[in-house]
């Protein structure tokens, strides 16, 4: 890394602080922590939302997916437009009219706080887990650039992301956010810019070598259940994947919450359509100007784990000052984190109705910090314990698709019909999620024929029939549950 790199970086780094510091001062209570009093502009509210939404995963893992596969990947965008519609009219209607301060104190209004404490401890072991992919990418990806270990590349990500998430909570978060989401698209152009200029033959060149080598095909047509990639299926799982991790998983629907009024937060998941399929576009074009630049390259080396292809390449051949924007903008992405939706979690649902109930504001401001504090290391050791993997987009949606049709399908369960159940929620989300984390392990060992993206799919609908039929027989003594929210 050149002076003119390392200045780069410094400057990003040193301006994302200067950000949080100065919209996260003053932070009185938890209101302050966890919402911003609802104050946030609803552009910053969408900006925020894609920031995290892309995080350090997207910026290294996408275009190495275009690089080592296709542009079948988008097929799961279909999928996920639609969802976003879908909860910004039924979903975000719901939490609202509740006003929510985690998406899980609707699970208690609607039935009752154990299903409240178990959306929220199934939220805990989705998040921790995927995060940890998502700071292991970003991790390995610095590591590969400035010649650092693994582990000091994650300790560094963790004590950013820990001192100014603890020091100024959502409202330091969102604006860091639009900081960082802004090097996303600045960043893809200019590599994109730069592939261009270095791909000798121009377009008819790449579309004749990514053609031959099937790196440019996106529909993926068929009946084979074994192929999580079936235009289908994909769509099918981009739907109820992005159901369950923008609709119940609290990380991103935290900032949609940070608007004032309902139709504003509606307003912004819409336009998250708009803002995401751009960058989305962009790095797996990436993917694919990567792989004719090296079939036109073939004496340059390729790195060991394909999951390296846009630090590698940025390390061994962009010039100074580029090098430095491509390793800036990984350090930004990998810099957002869980910790702030964690620990939300842990301090409104669970510490302050089980733990130390009726306490004052400043006692919940304080122990949400040590919180942050808490929550990052942990994230950290499990990023370190993912260095075993490659094709880390993948292993994220895995790990997501074992527990997030169970949150989906309570969710909906409250959300599309009137029943009351409670107890019966818990063992249909646990029963649930322990077959769908066998058939991920059948599927795995190639001992059945089904591809991953079904988990979600069959942890939804069992979670919601099962939820829907034990619940008149386990909770008809209990007289939990209210109507439905319209």
């Amino acid at each position: 890394m050149s002076g003119i790199d390392l200045t780069v970086v410094g400057c990003a780094i040193v301006l994302l602080l200067v950000i949080a510091y100065f919209s996260g001062r003053g932070e009185q209570d938890t209101s302050d922590f966890f919402l911003a009093r609802r104050r946030i502009p609803w552009w910053a509210a969408c900006l925020s939302f894609v920031a995290t939404e892309i995080s350090a995963l997207t910026i290294v893992g996408v275009p190495a997916t275009g690089f080592r596969e296709n542009w079948q990947y988008l097929q799961f965008f279909i999928g996920s437009a639609s969802a976003r519609l879908f909860i910004a009219f039924l979903f975000i209607p719901a939490f609202y009219h509740y006003n929510c301060t985690t998406i899980y104190e609707f699970l208690r209004h609607r039935f009752g706080p154990g299903t409240q404490y178990a959306g929220s401890v199934f939220f805990f072991i989705t998040r921790l887990l995927a995060s940890g992919v998502r700071l292991y990418a970003a991790s390995l990806a610095v590591s590969v650039m400035m010649g650092w270990s693994l582990g000091q590349a994650i300790l560094l990500f963790s004590v950013v992301a820990i001192a100014y998430i603890a020091f100024g909570g959502i409202r330091a978060v969102v604006w860091t956010n639009v900081f960082q989401a802004s090097f996303f698209y600045l960043m893809g152009l200019v590599t994109l810019i730069f592939l261009l200029l270095n791909i000798q033959g121009g377009f008819s060149e790449i579309w004749r070598v990514a053609g031959e080598g099937g790196r440019l095909k996106l529909w993926n047509l068929g009946w084979n259940f074994k192929d999580p990639n079936l235009l289908w299926i994909a769509i099918l799982n981009g739907f109820f994947g992005s159901m369950a991790a923008f609709g119940t998983d609290h990380e991103l629907m935290q900032r949609l919450l940070t608007v004032e009024t309902r139709k504003d937060s509606q307003r912004t998941m819409v336009l998250t359509i708009v803002a995401v399929l751009p960058i989305l576009l962009m790095y797996l074009s990436l993917g694919t100007l990567l792989y004719v630049f090296y079939k036109q390259n073939p004496a340059l080396l390729l790195p060991d784990n394909s999951d390296k292809i846009l630090s590698h390449f940025a390390t061994h051949v962009m010039p100074a000052g580029l090098k430095g924007l491509v390793l800036a903008t990984i350090l930004l992405a990998s810099i957002d984190s869980p910790l702030g939706s964690l620990t939300a979690s842990f301090v409104t649902d669970i510490y302050k109705n089980l733990i130390r109930p009726n306490r004052d504001e400043r006692h919940y401001l304080y122990i949400s910090r040590v919180c942050v504090v808490v929550f990052g290391v942990i994230l950290g050791i499990m990023a370190y314990q993912c260095r075993a993997f490659e094709g880390m987009l993948w292993v994220a949606f895995k790990i997501n698709g074992v527990t997030a049709g169970s949150l989906l399908g309570v969710f909906l369960l409250g959300l599309l019909t009137q029943r009351k159940s409670n107890r019966a929620n818990v063992l249909a989300m646990i029963l649930s999620s322990v077959v769908m984390a066998i058939l991920l392990v059948l599927s795995e060992k190639k001992i059945i024929g089904l591809g991953w993206s079904w988990l979600i799919v069959f942890g939804t609908v069992s979670t919601f029939v099962l939820g829907y039929i034990l619940g008149p027989w386990m909770d008809k003594q209990a007289g939990v549950g209210h109507s439905a929210y319209n």
